[in-house]
Parts: structure tokens; sequence; C-alpha cells
């Protein structure tokens, strides 16, 4: 069998028609090429706001037609001529419906995905323009079920996996992400930067070789650069470890990307589109034990509630029943320190009114606590926990040591500065690539 490499192109890299001459590049050589796209630039925002003003559908249609056919001029004279007709019809008929019931999730999904159907078709033309064997498939057409009605977290593995048409996959299929088809038989989308998901679960059904996402970012960064602070890509991060980090801080993953790739230990990387061969790139594989710190997850402002208990195995059942009342409500916690009848849990100051509502219903009044941030660890021992404990506390920032364990650590963080806390994390790092030891930072 050939080697088979997973592409997924985002909206970032579908902003101009130069961009396609560049796809078309990288996805040459010796391996069989299966291509993911999201919506060109832009159009899935266009697509939610004419949702909700239906009045100006015929204008949408007529600017989107135009739109795509500046990106692969003669799409709509070519042998896919018939399916780009098909999309915006239905992007009309989508619109009409909604116009009668605005509250119709079927057509809401149907309008919305006609954004990744015009972008594979797109894409299709001008890859075949360039003497490469591709086709446009839809995800529902080749069988890729979703785990939920009309909206979803995964791909539903099991399912698709018994429902995928295999033999639709030669050549060079181009296929549409972020939806699939729902348990109902209806389209489901993914939540926003879904399609990253999409790619990883057909490369777990297809069993590909590896993964490329490509974006416009040089990988991962060890510190997410809205904080201000100029560090490093992170060449190689575990599947635990990348998690972690995209579930606590950065945009460039979704939550649910990696799980797919695990099971055959399928090896991801995030790349620029134009510059893989003279930067760096983020690879995430297996878990490789360094003991060095690799990067910095952050939640700013974040809120701690306590509640103790005369009784310790009062206190535990308490706690049970108010984790499981917060995962009913749909709370996330991030961190969880308890000690023999006393205990504090953090969440996320957006969910904290919910969270104490959950309290107050148990007849508990917790004592609430804001922290300066939640600060994930990724990739350190304990020995480098120590080296942070010291580093920090000398800045006169206080620690609470939530959880721990082998690819992380979480730390509730006070102090007046959260910047300088990153700022000094980050010197760590930056000491570690100069010396190849954990070193304490003097400040």
């Amino acid at each position: 069998m050939s080697y088979r490499v997973v592409h997924k192109f985002g909206g970032s890299c579908l902003r101009d028609s130069a961009d396609l001459d560049r796809i078309a590049e990288v996805i040459q050589g010796d391996h069989q090429s299966i291509v993911i796209v999201s919506a060109l630039w832009g159009t899935t925002d266009r697509l939610y706001r004419a949702a909700k003003e239906p009045r100006y559908a015929s204008r949408l249609v007529h600017d989107l037609s135009a739109q795509h056919l500046r990106f692969a001029p003669g799409l709509d004279k070519s042998t896919n001529a018939h399916l780009f007709s098909l999309v915006l019809h239905s992007i009309k008929d989508s619109l009409r419906e909604l116009a009668q019931r605005p509250e119709d999730k079927a057509a809401l999904n149907r309008l919305l995905a006609s954004g990744e159907r015009l972008s594979a078709l797109v894409v299709a033309h001008r890859l075949q323009q360039k003497g490469i064997d591709a086709y446009p498939l839809g995800a529902e057409d080749i069988g890729i079920t979703l785990d939920g009605n009309y909206s979803a977290t995964h791909v539903d593995l099991q399912a698709s996996s018994t429902k995928l048409n295999r033999d639709t996959l030669k050549g060079t299929p181009v296929i549409t992400g972020w939806f699939g088809e729902g348990h109902n038989g209806e389209l489901a989308v993914l939540s926003r930067g879904g399609s990253d998901h999409s790619a990883t679960a057909i490369a777990h059904l297809v069993k590909a070789d590896e993964v490329i996402l490509w974006k416009d970012v040089d990988g991962i960064f060890s510190i997410n650069p809205r904080w201000g602070v100029r560090s490093k890509t992170i060449p190689y991060l575990g599947y635990q470890e990348a998690i972690e980090l995209s579930l606590m801080d950065t945009p460039i993953l979704h939550p649910s990307t990696i799980e797919p790739l695990i099971e055959f230990g399928i090896p991801l990387h995030v790349k620029h589109l134009y510059h893989e061969d003279d930067s760096g790139f983020t690879t995430i594989g297996p878990q490789k034990q360094n003991h060095l710190l690799k990067g910095i997850g952050c939640l700013p402002n974040v809120m701690s509630l306590g509640f103790s208990h005369n009784h310790v195995d009062a206190h535990q059942r308490h706690l049970v029943e108010l984790l499981g009342k917060l995962a009913k409500e749909g709370i996330n916690w991030w961190g969880l320190e308890s000690r023999m009848g006393d205990s504090r849990l953090i969440v996320s100051q957006h969910d904290m009114h919910r969270a104490k509502e959950v309290f107050t219903k148990s007849n508990i009044s917790p004592d609430i606590h804001q922290h300066l941030g939640l600060i994930s660890l990724i990739g350190c021992d304990e020995k480098m926990f120590e080296t942070i404990d010291t580093l920090l506390e000398d800045a006169n920032f206080e620690l609470t040591w939530l959880s721990k364990t082998s690819h992380s650590a979480r730390v509730a963080l006070d102090g007046e500065e959260l910047p300088l806390a990153l700022e000094l994390l980050n010197r760590i790092m930056v000491r570690q690539v100069e010396s190849s030891q954990p070193m304490i930072e003097q400040s």
C-alpha cells in the first residue's frame, strides 16, 4: 500500500487564489494525498450572517459564486459545473427555509456546510488544472458520521468505520471538513475549528502514515503570542502534552484533534503553508520523556470555590455530588485541591456564576477567591517544579499546585502581573535550549 498523507488546509490557507498553487506544490510527491478543506477565508462567517438575514439570499449567492470563480476560473463550465450549481441552489433553498422557520437546525447546517462544499470544488478544480487526479467529496457522502444530532463534538469513529466507502478514496480526494451525518440522518456540524478533528479522524479511518495541518503560523509556540512574550516553536509534543495545551490555551488545535491519532501512533505536523523549508514546525506523536519545560498554557482570571466539612466522609460525598452536578450542567472545572475535609475547585470566570448556583442549590455557601491565572506546565518533572516554585516565589507570586502528571502540571497563580510570570517561565525554556539543562534563572 502506498504511503498516505492527510493534508488539511484551513480557511487561513485559502485567502487568495495563489494559495491554491502552493497547495498543489505541497501535496505532490511519491505518496497518496488525502486533502481535507475548510471553507474559503471568511465564507462561514458570511453564511452565519446571512442565516440571520435570509432576505439577502440572492445577493449572497451571486457574491459567493463570483468569489469562488475568481479562485477557480472555469469551474462553472467544468465536469463539476453541475455540482457547483447544486451547491448554489442549495444555499438559496436553505435561506428560503430559514426565512420561514428561523429555528430550523437542518436548514442552517445545510447552509453552513455549503462553504466547505464550494471550497472542495474550488480546490479540486485547481488541482486538476495542475495535472493532479483530484475530485471533491462530501464528508457525509463517504460515510463520515458524527456523535450527535445537528451539532457534535467528535466524529463517531466506530459508525464511520462501518459506513466508510473506501472505494472512493483513490487518487487525490478533496473532502469537506467540519461536518458529517448526524445520528438522526441529518447533517451535523462540529464546533468551530473542528475540521482539524475531521482530518485526524479520517487519518484514523484509513490508517494514514501522517497528518499535516497547514496553517498561517509556524507550528505551536511555547507561549501563546497573545501574551506578548517572545517564545519559540515547540519542536515536539507527546499526544497527552498536546491535548493538555489545546485545552488550556492554544487556539491552534481543536481539543479533540489529537485523540484519533493515538491508537495507531500516527504523527501530526503543524506547519506554515509558506514557511515549510525555512522555519520551525511542531510534530505531535507518542510521548518522549525529556524532563524539559516545553510549553505554558494559561487561563487568566480563574475563580476558586472552596468549601469544608467537619467530617471527612461527608465532605467526600458532597464533593462527588458537586462534581456530578457540575458535569450535568456542562461546567468544566480545571483544577481541584482537596485535603481532609477541605476542597477548592477551580472554574473559569465565565462559568463562576453558574458554578456558584450549583453550590447554592446543594446548600453549600462557597468561599470564592479570584486567582491571577491558571497555568499548565507542559513536559517537566519534579525537579523542574522545584525550580519554578523558587523562581516565581522569589518574584512575589503565590503558587497553589493542583495536579501533577507525567506530562504536565496545573498551578493556580496569585500575584501582580501574569505576563511577568510567563516571561520568567519563558526564561527557563530559553536557558534549557542554551544549556540543555534546566536552570534557575537569577532575577
